[in-house]
Order: structure tokens, then sequence, then C-alpha cells
């Protein structure tokens, strides 16, 4: 949630011409990560919940590329997007962790 919230405040220090570009990609993959844990915790099956823990990876690299695209054509506000990145790694580590540790309990399948 943390980084959903943080891809939205970077998304809203971008100019008004990025709202249905860069803008809107990064805050819907942003959303997208814990939407995905949500939705793969609720389906009550290890096979399942991983499935969705890896789209949720997926979407915390969406996100990360969104990040520093933004910084390299420099839009938005620069530290705002250090932090996005900054936390997007932490929530990738956890992810991996949590991944392995799902598996390990289903058996590894």
């Amino acid at each position: 949630m943390d980084v959903a919230e943080r891809a939205y405040a970077a998304g809203r220090t971008f100019s008004d011409d990025e709202r249905y570009g860069l803008r809107s990609q990064i805050q819907r993959a942003g959303v997208s990560i814990p939407s995905n844990i949500a939705e793969g915790c609720g389906r009550r099956s290890g096979r399942e919940f991983v499935r969705f823990l890896r789209i949720a990876y997926g979407s915390a690299c969406e996100v990360e590329t969104q990040a520093l695209l933004a910084m390299r054509i420099e839009i938005g506000d620069q530290t705002v997007l250090q932090q996005l990145l900054i936390d997007v790694e932490d929530v990738r580590r956890m992810l991996a962790g949590l991944i392995v540790s799902v598996l390990a309990e289903d058996g590894g399948r």
C-alpha cells in the first residue's frame, strides 16, 4: 500500500501533459501491487497465491522502470521518485522472500 501511495504522490508531481501517459501508468502499476497480493491471498491456495505474488512482483518492476524513465526524462519531483525507487526495491525483496516461503510451505509446487 505504501508503494501505491508513493506512486500516486510521484504521479501528482508530473505535469498535466502526463495525465494520461506516464502518470497514469505509474499509478496503475503501483495500485496493481497490493491488489494482486490481496487477490492471491483471497484465493486460499498456495499455488494461486504465488501466481499473484509473481504478478505483483512484475508490477513492482513496472513501477521501477517508470520511475527510472521519469527521472531520465526529468519529469516529476526527483526526490519523490528516488524514494519510490527505494520503496519498490524493498517491496520486491519482500515479495521474493514471501514467494520462497509460500513455495516451501506448499511443497515447492
